[in-house]
């Protein structure tokens, strides 16, 4: 059993005063009605503002920017697949073997992704920032944990780095919507790229 006590949930939001919580709620509301009707690229600090009855400096304040704002928005489904990695049942919890674990990470989290695929690309942050982002930063720490148990003597890190890029999701979309690929052949391919570094 592999050890998961030393990562921890990424991008947890500190906590806020209750007035906080509840404008917060209101400002994620309405960007998730925005997006239901009109798709992620409505999502404008502007269009919130005004779908909340706010103005725009209320959830610049709160969200920074647009790709924050969006952020906050994958955070409720993100923190779950986290919790699924770190500490859920087999085969992607530490009940598991690394090997069950790697294997099945690959399929989880592209299908993870999948289900807000619009959100996701939309967040996607500019080359200089995307490996900056916490979620980002504690997938690659939990599937280097997983490569430094069952090859120790790899270059863990840069590996945990190829094996991730082979589901990024600007990738995956790509090859999904722009190439008509079925998302269980990129899923089937991660099995095999993991099977293949095993040995």
């Amino acid at each position: 059993m592999i050890d998961s006590t030393s990562l921890h949930l990424a991008g947890a939001e500190p906590q806020l005063r209750a007035d906080a919580v509840r404008n917060r709620a209101l400002l994620l509301e309405a960007a998730a009605r925005l997006a239901a009707r009109r798709g992620a690229a409505a999502i404008t600090m502007e269009a919130v503002a005004a779908e909340a009855g706010v103005g725009k400096g209320t959830v610049s304040r709160r969200f920074g920017d647009r790709n924050g704002l969006i952020r906050a928005l994958l955070d409720h489904s993100e923190s779950q697949f986290q919790e699924a990695f770190l500490s859920g049942p087999p085969p992607l919890g530490p009940e598991a073997d690394a090997a069950t674990r790697l294997r099945a990470f690959g399929p989880a989290l592209l299908r993870h992704e999948h289900a807000d695929i619009d959100l996701y690309l939309a967040a996607e942050p500019s080359p200089g920032r995307r490996f900056a982002v916490p979620a980002r930063q504690l997938r690659h720490r939990h599937v280097a944990v997983l490569v430094r148990a069952l090859l120790p003597g790899a270059d863990a890190e840069l590996l945990a780095h190829t094996l991730l890029a082979s589901v990024d999701v600007v990738l995956t979309d790509h090859l999904v919507r722009g190439r008509g690929m079925p998302l269980e052949r990129v899923e089937t391919a991660w099995r095999d790229l993991v099977d293949r570094l095993l040995g």
